[in-house]
């Protein structure tokens, strides 16, 4: 297995909040090394609202599924592979999903840098419209360490995460998971996220 379930919170009641440690963290100096050397693509972060700094300070590359057939996208494929181990492993935590959701799409998402200062601070969760609301698990691997600063915290679950390199988690994208990152005070903070959604039918 090329991840190793972890215990993020210290609880004993469930959270759903699934976490996993990549074995071999090159994966996350790869994605790092992609983001800064397709700088043509970066793009201010923004949110539902657009580009407001109070409320997400970061830059983004977005990838979208269709891309990644491209010679220059090896490091995304390598790194989807263990996304998909680590999906596997939630539906045998909570079998339940297996018969809904067995098979999932994954859509467009996001490399991000955080440099100091930079956040994600007002609270949201992955599901908040009609136009999200196809989405049922979100997902974030944090791509290096950072040590003063950064953390994401899930707020009703009173639940902290400091940013671990190859540090993975998988979590209901319901207004249940509402979090936010909080302000790199020093160094910078990488992660690369995106969601879960039900596969496209195909037409009868």
């Amino acid at each position: 297995m090329s991840v190793n379930r972890v215990d993020i919170s210290g609880q004993d009641i469930p959270h759903f909040i699934g976490s996993w440690l990549i074995a071999n963290p090159v994966v996350c100096d790869e994605l790092i090394h992609f983001f800064k050397t397709n700088v043509v693509r970066h793009e201010k972060g923004n949110t539902s609202t657009g580009v407001d700094d109070q409320i997400k300070l970061s830059t983004d590359l977005s990838l979208r599924p269709r891309e990644l057939g491209l010679d220059s996208h090896e490091y995304v494929r390598n790194y989807l592979d263990i996304l998909h181990t680590c999906y596997r492993d939630y539906l045998e935590q909570w079998p339940f999903l297996k018969g809904i959701m067995p098979k999932i799409n994954i859509g467009p998402f996001n490399i991000q840098e955080y440099l100091p200062g930079g956040h994600f601070k007002f609270p949201h969760t992955e599901r908040f419209s009609l136009a999200s609301s196809h989405r049922v698990l979100a997902w974030m691997t944090y791509l290096n360490d950072v040590d003063d600063g950064g953390s994401t915290s899930f707020h009703h679950q009173k639940i902290d995460i400091q940013p671990r390199k190859g540090l993975t988690l998988i979590w209901p994208a319901e207004w249940t998971h509402a979090h936010s990152g909080n302000i790199v005070n020093s160094g910078m903070k990488y992660i690369i996220t995106g969601w879960m959604h039900f596969p496209v039918e195909d037409p009868e």
